[in-house]
């Protein structure tokens, strides 16, 4: 008796367990391998999803803070010394910089143009280089629904490929053309099929969506970083004039 038969599972039955049961190790090996991955893209899909959402709120507020035309550094101070948003990380950055250039420059006189320019250039170097991590930090793990969603489809085409052989190895054996000597290889796989389509769509549907977002939100960092420079400039020129 095999285990279908044990089971209760009866050669007429397709449903996916029944299915999955009749199928051989390979093709049990390619459905357990898919519906991994499957279970793998939703857990990061829905990560990205909270994630990006209660970034791109955090960083609502900390603009709406900033646009209230409260003092930056009072802004900056109730961020606390190590805030996890990158924005508050970029703003407190760029005030460091500037009391270190009216440090230096409280001995020397007022700021020379060229001392205005070369810190500018060092505020934009920090900046870049806290969007860079900010930025790998919100895409990490899109590379795994992209290997989920170029990947699943071929192996789903395996599983279908050798239920295909198994089908024609049943008509050899049985020597009978009838679609229910057939019909159980067949549907292991179209099953396979179904599986590779299941894991991929979502996972492809997804990367796009989180791709761009991940993109609106580095240009959104990149343009706070263009308003804090050109802010910390017009400090420097009005020091400079008083």
């Amino acid at each position: 008796m095999d285990i279908v038969s044990a089971s209760g599972l009866g050669a007429n039955d397709f449903s996916a367990l029944a299915v999955f049961m009749r199928a051989d190790w390979v093709v049990k090996a390619v459905l357990v391998g898919l519906g991994i991955a499957s279970i793998w893209s939703w857990t990061v899909i829905i990560d990205k999803f909270f994630r990006i959402s209660a970034l791109n709120s955090q960083a609502d507020r900390f603009e709406d803070q900033i646009s209230s035309g409260r003092a930056l550094e009072d802004i900056a101070a109730e961020a606390g010394e190590r805030p996890k948003h990158a924005l508050p990380r970029m703003l407190q950055a760029a005030l460091r910089e500037w009391r270190d250039a009216r440090t230096r420059g409280a001995g020397s006189g007022a700021p020379a143009a060229e001392s205005v320019a070369l810190l500018i250039s060092r505020i934009d170097r920090v900046l870049d280089s806290i969007i860079a991590r900010e930025s790998q930090r919100v895409e990490d793990g899109l590379g795994s629904l992209a290997i989920v969603a170029t990947a699943s489809p071929f192996i789903g085409l395996f599983g279908t490929v050798w239920g295909i052989m198994h089908s024609f190895q049943a008509i050899a054996l049985e020597r009978n053309t009838n679609l229910s000597v057939v019909a159980p290889s067949i549907a292991e796989a179209l099953f396979a099929t179904a599986m590779g389509l299941a894991a991929a769509i979502p996972a492809y549907i997804f990367y796009n969506k989180f791709s761009t977002d991940t993109g609106k939100f580095a240009g959104r960092l990149e343009g706070f970083a263009d308003d804090l420079s050109t802010a910390v400039a017009r400090r420097l020129v009005g020091s400079d004039r008083a």
